[in-house]
């Protein structure tokens, strides 16, 4: 018979993290304080950040221990299982073998709470109070609201207002683990403020929402703010998932030559294939693809440049892709990448030639889906659908190069509570969103006076 799901048993769950800042070929430029342009220290840091994470942020050590109070928590979950795709695959009429890895057996649904429950963690033992954050789809704000009740930390999570809107079930998730959401922009901060004065019918951004969740940090002494993507601490946290995937592919018999994630922030595509880059690095040859929204084309159309990771400029100076901190993307339903830069390090492994990005439109992506959906039988989120779609695109490219191919997606969360964007697909309502360059040269008029890494890139718009 064959086998359609790989199990690791409970034992088996890694007891580190991965650090791929020990194995990359070209070292990651600092990130820079807004005011002096010099590198961030730690002390910089400390007014958002515990001191545990801000460690985590510049380590290079490769491997990092996971603390027994997170793999307590862990166990709820993990380890995730790996799944081999028979039906999409005779679907497809593909060569290919697929295997995704679902991560949308969490609580919360998503890949998220691998890293909202090390962070609610170090938070805890640091003495914080409460954690402010932002989310889109809400995804990342389900998650560190679970993550807090574990540990008796009060949450407030500042949504973009699009997805607040789109997705009412999200929030009410955070409400049920006792965190307060409320639409971004609000009224309740300086920088949501500003926005609604310009733009009272504003939709929101991710930009925005960190903008107002920092601040709010900021002026509390007992609070601190978290982020669901993005940062290095954040990335590492996610490799559980890759590590695992080593060794289910082990047992399954084969190795990826292809590995897919979405990316907005790049927090799950990296989970999944950061532990297999390192193969990379050292010889191994293996596509690795990060799909975007072509309506939010950061890693595809954008420049490699230092830019703000928010819209009202308050946090460091990030080198990454990015579309400018005043970029604000079409109200698409995946929402989770909606961002308009991309993590430091995916960006610096775009630019070393290790990662491959592309973008889909977003009709091709519930194309996808539903395609998934009835053929395996999980209905996607929204962002897990353009992963979807470019390992379908992967598997027909296999299927006319007459290759065999072996494809590792990241399944990296449900859609259960997305139906209302499914509905709008399968009902007409939902359209393609072209970018013209010319909104992505407004946006990016705004960081043309800051200070330029050292392998600037101008973008493709």
């Amino acid at each position: 018979m064959e086998v359609k799901k790989i199990f690791l048993p409970e034992s088996e769950l890694p007891r580190q993290w991965y650090n791929i800042m020990a194995d990359m070929p070209t070292p990651m430029e600092p990130p820079l304080h807004p005011g002096t342009g010099k590198p961030v220290g730690p002390d910089d840091l400390s007014p958002i950040f515990p001191m545990p994470l801000i460690e985590q942020e510049v380590t290079s050590q490769r491997f990092i221990d996971i603390p027994e109070e997170v793999i307590e928590k862990y166990l709820i979950w993990r380890p995730t299982p790996l799944y081999r795709a028979y039906g999409l695959e005779k679907h497809l009429k593909t060569p290919a073998r697929i295997y995704f890895k679902n991560e949308g057996v969490s609580p919360a649904g998503s890949h998220k709470p691998n890293t909202s429950v090390p962070q609610a963690y170090y938070n805890k033992i640091s003495g914080t109070k409460k954690i402010t954050t932002e989310t889109g789809a809400g995804q990342w704000g389900s998650a560190l609201s679970m993550a807090c009740a574990f540990f008796g930390i009060e949450c407030k999570v500042f949504m973009v207002k699009i997805s607040f809107n789109q997705k009412p079930y999200r929030r009410l998730m955070m409400e049920t683990w006792g965190a307060n959401c409320v639409a971004s922009p609000s009224t309740e901060t300086k920088a949501g403020q500003s926005i609604l004065a310009e733009n009272p019918d504003s939709p929101g951004s991710l930009g925005i929402a960190i903008s107002e969740a920092v601040e709010a940090a900021v002026m509390d002494p007992d609070t601190k703010y978290a982020l669901g993507s993005v940062l290095n601490h954040v990335m590492l946290h996610q490799t559980v998932n890759g590590l695992e995937c080593i060794k289910q592919m082990a047992i399954a018999g084969d190795y990826p030559d292809v590995i897919i994630g979405c990316a907005g922030g790049g927090s799950n595509f990296a989970g999944m294939a950061f532990p297999f880059l390192r193969d990379k690095i050292h010889g191994k040859q293996i596509d690795v693809i990060a799909v975007e929204p072509a309506s939010c084309p950061t890693m595809t159309r954008g420049p490699f440049a230092y830019d703000f990771g928010d819209t009202v400029q308050m946090t460091p100076l990030l080198p990454m892709h990015t579309l400018g901190h005043s970029f604000v993307p079409a109200p698409i339903h995946a929402g989770g990448l909606r961002y308009h830069g991309m993590a430091p390090l995916v960006s610096q492994l775009i630019m070393s030639g290790l990662i491959r990005p592309e973008s889909v439109q977003q009709l091709e992506t519930f194309k996808a889906g539903i395609t998934f959906a009835r053929t395996e039988g999980f209905i996607s989120a929204p962002e897990t659908n353009h992963a979807i779609a470019m390992t379908i695109r992967e598997a027909l490219k296999a299927k006319e190069e007459g290759k065999e191919k072996v494809i590792l997606v990241n399944w990296s969360g449900h859609g259960l509570v997305d139906m209302a964007a499914y509905e709008a697909f399968m009902r007409g309502k939902l359209a393609d969103h072209a970018l013209p360059d010319e909104e992505i040269r407004r946006a990016l008029a705004d960081i043309a006076p800051l200070p330029k890494p050292k392998q600037y890139n101008p973008g493709k718009f």
